[in-house]
Order: structure tokens, then C-alpha cells, then sequence
């Protein structure tokens, strides 16, 4: 398996790329230094801490998916509010790999790239070949908002540890995702459910939704990662944050953790049991959630950018909201309330921009609580940026995640071997994840497979390595 970001590696992150037998460079143009010093450079000063030339070009490259790209339209007139004579250059695309890969091979990339979306471009390869600019200065430089506070310390806690690899902060994850399970107010009260907080009430209510003629889940079987995420936090949930970490270090057998295995096996038994929707293997996120909006089905697993993703078709009066994964036990290690939250969205600045300070300082704009004001007001979504929803009006499902996030007192947590090892989790996990919920391998056979497929990529000298402390 080769996944650097190269001429080969082209080939196999990003097939159907037309401009790639044209291209003539053979790796991704990177600097392992990643020196912010060259490209455009202005004057520093107290106000302008990052050096940035001010007329200086800034090209933008957005991945248009469930937030869109207003936002960005609206970031960007701030930027320019700030560098009046600088001509900004904005693109959207959900191809993301397939049309900037060439770029970065050849050494002309952009100068911020909302790297997001199922295309886009490897962090493993991005990372290895040095292709990423070190946020470092960005962490240190005053905010705008209060400059006696460095950005770093306006982040929510877990922002700088998801976006670092090797010591270096290399991407801004700029949305707060929280994962959980979705579920309409409406629907539960008007026919006396409560949510469940154990996997025996969890199976218990399953039976009385399906008796009501509803499918109890609804999923993407295109995208059946999605059901990987419930089944990894009621894993860690039970057996503790040891058995995620072993999983995002590549540990032999951490797949086949029994609280691994455990947690497997309960959401195997919905489909034993019946309680995924019909003919939900062959539908994308869209049609899986949109089936859920419509209440053919109780249940869907997402993160908090569902809201926005959903809007055109989520009735005015379905009242979604989010809720913590079932526990498995009554003895887990982590509490009813612990659920997966963390940075999504990742934003970077290629190192071989042309505008380099430019890029970190578009950063610095975005981190300012107007801009991450603005984006929640968008697109329901909460930022990195600590304390900047307070005071606007949310919809229901965003009051329900803040209300998530509250109720956790703190016992959010994460992996990271989805970030570190992109491939592993989009393409292995996601196959094996649909054989298990479509009853052609069970829950040990489950956990083996994955684990197979993460020993491979642990042997394969071609992959980089992580290590999560």
C-alpha cells in the first residue's frame, strides 16, 4: 500500500483525476521545515503580529458540503476589512483532492484549503512530505478579540491535540463536533418514549418503535463508518480511554479488545434483531437522514453538523435532538453523559502558498469570536472558539448539543486514528462496518477484519506513524 501524496500516490487517493498524467513533479512539494518566513511577508507589528504583506493575494479553497460556503464568503470580507488592498480569490468544490492534488504536486497549492469531505486529500501523505505550514506562530500570535490572550488559550480543550502530528500543530479543526444519536422530540413525546440510557432499554424501546410500524434505525450504508462512531464511544465508554488510544496507535489486537468486541456485538444485534431500516445498505448520508427527518425511522447516528445538512427537509416541527450513546453497562468506566466530541472541519495552510502569513492570519480572522459568531449563526454549528455561541439563538438541535456538552461535565473524549490513518477508517472500517451490519460477518469476525486491516497498515513502511500520549 503506498498513501504519500505523490505522482503514485495521486493514483490512489484521487482516481479519475484527469491532470495527472500531465503532471511532471514527482512528490507533493512540501518543506520539512515548514518555514512560515517565506513567500509574501510584510512588517510586524502589534497590529499585525503575523507580518502579513498587505496587499498580498489570498487564494481560499472551501469544501462546499453541509456548511456550505457563505461563511466563508462572510470570513473572507472580514480578512479583507483588515487588508483593504488585497485581492482575495475564493473557490468552492466538494472534490477537494481531485482538483487541488495536482496543485500541490506541482507546487502551486492555495493558501488556506478547507481540506474536508469524503475527497479530501490525505493528512497522512500532506504530513509526511511536509506539505503543511506549522500554526505554531498562529497558537502564539494575540487574539483579535483580546490581544493580551494568545490564540491558543481561546481554543476549546482538545482543538490543538487533534489538529497536532509529531509535536506540530498543522491543522485548524475550526467546527466542534459532538457525535451522538439523533432523535426527534416530537415523535418521542408523542408516543411516550424516553431516550435510553443503557443498551438493555436501548433494545427494549427498539420493539415498541418497531411495533409502531417505524424502523427503529436508520443508516448509510454507503457511509457505514457512520455506525462505527457509536459503536468505538460505547467501547470506550465501557472500557476506557486505554482502549481507544490502543487503537489509534496501531496496537496489535486493539481491535479485538473485549470491550471492543462487546460493543460490536450490540450493534450486531440490531440487525439480528431487525431494527435497521430496509434497504438502508445502499443508501448515501443525504437519503439515510433524510428517510430520518422524514420519521421513517427513530433513530440516526451524525455529528452536529446535522442540523444544517438537513434543514431543506427536516420538518419545522421535528424538534431534532442528540443524545449520549447508550451505555453498554451499568459498570462502564466512563459516565452515561461521556460522549465523542472534537475539532472537525480542518483547515490548513500549504506550506509552498504564496501567501503563507497571509493564510495564517485568514486563520486568526476565523478564530475571532465575530467570525465564529457568524459561522454558528449559519450553519448551526459550534466553532473552536470558547464562549463565542453565547447569547445567540440556536435551533433545536444546536441548543440540544450545547446541552450535550453541558451535561458531560467535562468527560468528552476522542480517537485519533481516523485522522492519522484516513484510509483505514474510509475504506476498511467502512467495508467491514456494512458486512457487520448487513449480517455477512459477525461481531468477532467484525474485529478481526479491522484488526487485519490495521496490522497492515502498522507493517506498512510507506504509512507514517503517530503516537497518542
Amino acid at each position: 500500500m503506498t498513501y504519500g501524496i505523490s505522482r503514485r500516490g495521486l493514483l490512489h487517493g484521487a482516481a479519475g483525476v484527469a491532470a495527472v498524467s500531465a503532471l511532471g513533479g514527482c512528490a507533493m512539494g512540501g518543506d520539512d521545515g515548514n518555514d512560515t518566513g517565506g513567500g509574501s511577508k510584510g512588517e510586524v507589528s502589534a497590529a499585525n503580529p503575523l507580518g502579513v504583506k498587505e496587499d498580498a493575494p489570498l487564494e481560499v479553497v472551501i469544501f462546499n458540503g453541509g456548511f456550505g460556503e457563505e461563511y466563508a464568503k462572510a470570513h473572507e470580507a472580514m480578512y479583507r476589512e483588515r487588508y483593504p488592498k488585497a485581492e482575495i480569490k475564493h473557490s468552492a468544490t466538494q472534490q477537494i483532492a481531485e482538483t487541488l492534488q495536482p496543485r500541490f504536486v506541482a507546487g502551486d497549492p492555495p493558501d488556506v484549503v478547507d481540506n474536508s469531505g469524503g475527497s479530501q486529500i490525505d493528512f497522512n501523505g500532506l504530513v509526511s512530505q511536509g506539505a503543511l505550514t506549522d500554526l505554531g506562530e498562529l497558537l502564539d500570535a494575540p487574539s483579535l478579540d483580546d490581544p493580551s490572550k494568545k490564540v491558543r488559550d481561546t481554543l476549546l480543550p482538545g482543538i490543538v491535540d487533534v489538529g497536532s502530528y509529531d509535536g506540530k500543530f498543522l491543522t485548524l479543526n475550526y467546527a466542534y463536533s459532538a457525535y451522538g444519536i439523533w432523535y426527534s422530540q416530537k415523535l418521542f413525546e408523542a408516543k411516550g418514549w424516553a431516550y435510553p440510557k443503557t443498551w438493555a432499554e436501548m433494545i427494549a424501546l427498539c420493539k415498541k418503535i418497531k411495533a409502531a410500524g417505524i424502523a427503529p434505525w436508520a443508516y448509510t450504508g454507503v457511509h457505514a463508518r457512520y455506525m462505527s462512531w457509536p459503536i468505538l464511544t460505547a467501547a470506550g465508554k465501557l472500557g476506557g480511554l486505554d482502549v481507544l488510544k490502543a487503537i489509534d496507535n496501531l496496537e496489535p489486537n486493539a481491535w479485538r479488545n473485549d470491550s471492543v468486541k462487546a460493543a460490536a456485538e450490540a450493534y450486531y444485534q440490531l440487525a439480528v434483531d431487525g431494527f435497521l431500516q430496509p434497504g438502508a445498505e445502499g443508501m448515501d448520508h443525504i437519503q439515510a437522514q433524510t428517510e430520518w427527518a422524514r420519521g421513517h425511522a427513530a433513530f440516526v447516528s451524525c455529528g452536529s453538523w446535522l442540523e444544517n445538512e438537513m434543514k431543506a427537509v427536516t420538518p419545522p416541527d421535528f424538534r431534532m435532538a442528540v443524545a449520549p450513546t447508550p451505555s453498554l453497562t451499568t459498570g462502564d468506566k466512563m459516565p452515561y453523559g461521556a460522549f465523542r466530541g472534537t475539532g472537525s472541519e480542518p483547515f490548513i495552510v500549504p506550506a509552498k502558498g504564496k501567501n503563507v502569513r497571509g493564510g495564517m492570519e485568514y486563520l486568526r480572522v476565523m478564530l475571532s469570536k465575530k467570525a465564529a459568531a457568524d459561522f454558528t449563526g449559519k450553519v448551526s454549528s459550534l466553532t473552536a472558539v470558547t464562549g463565542a455561541a453565547q447569547g445567540l439563538t440556536l435551533g433545536p438541535g444546536l441548543t440540544s448539543v450545547t446541552k450535550l456538552i453541558e451535561d458531560s461535565q467535562g468527560s468528552a473524549f476522542t480517537w485519533l486514528y481516523s485522522t492519522y490513518y484516513r484510509k483505514l477508517e474510509r475504506e476498511r472500517v467502512n467495508a467491514a462496518t456494512l458486512e457487520l451490519l448487513t449480517k455477512r460477518i459477525n461481531a468477532a469476525q467484525w474485529c478481526d477484519k479491522v484488526q487485519k486491516a490495521a496490522d497492515e497498515f502498522a507493517a506498512d513502511p510507506a504509512v507514517k506513524k503517530y503516537k497518542r500520549a
